[in-house]
This record gives C-alpha cells, sequence and structure tokens, in this order.
C-alpha cells in the first residue's frame, strides 16, 4: 500500500480532514460520514455509525481509482477487493463476485446493495 493510502486510511479511521497531492478526506461530524476524494471525485463515502461504503469510480476507471478503493476496502472491509478482468472491473467479497458498478454500497455485513 502506498503512503498516500496509508495516511488516507488513518484519516478516516481517526475521523478528521486531510488532504495531500491528489487524495483528500473529509469528516462529517453531523452524519459521521467520511469522504474521499480522488482529482476532486467523490470516489467513497464511509458511514462510521453503520459500517457502511458507497463506492464509485466515477467513471475513471484507472490503476490509481482502483488502488484507492482497495486501500479503502482493506481498511473498512478486510477481504474486499475491486479487480479488474478483460477491461471489466469486479467487487470480490469473502463469498461473492459481482459487477462493480458506480454507487454500489457495501454494508456492515458485506452485503451489497
Amino acid at each position: 500500500m502506498r503512503k498516500i493510502e496509508q495516511q488516507m486510511n488513518r484519516a478516516i479511521s481517526n475521523k478528521i480532514n486531510w488532504s495531500s497531492s491528489n487524495t483528500f478526506v473529509t469528516y462529517n461530524e453531523s452524519t459521521d460520514c467520511s469522504s474521499i476524494f480522488l482529482h476532486s471525485h467523490q470516489i467513497a463515502t464511509y458511514d462510521h455509525k453503520n459500517q457502511a461504503i458507497k463506492l464509485s469510480s466515477c467513471g475513471w476507471q484507472t490503476v490509481t481509482t482502483k488502488s484507492r478503493l482497495n486501500a479503502i476496502l482493506d481498511e473498512v472491509k478486510y477481504g474486499c477487493k475491486v479487480f479488474q478482468k478483460q477491461f471489466d472491473w469486479y467487487l470480490s467479497t469473502n463469498n461473492q463476485t459481482v459487477d462493480f458498478w458506480d454507487g454500489m454500497i457495501l454494508s456492515h455485513n458485506l452485503e451489497i446493495v
């Protein structure tokens, strides 16, 4: 995991605002959610209270986007992973693999919504 991704994950875990280079995290105390941005595109939102995460490539299915999403998943949904096979993106959880789509939500028990 890249240093910037470790710092990003620390900000998510500690519920703080953080920024470095092309990535930043904002924490909203009233909603208890951390929003994660890459190049000003919101690629993830983590609901700390419900332990749910919303994922998005924002239409940019790049290596960097996938790397950031996987780093976030490693922090909040260990065992889940975004991967690419023949140009298509997928999300793998502990018990299933599904097509990745922008706006998908993983609940606290890894149920995909």
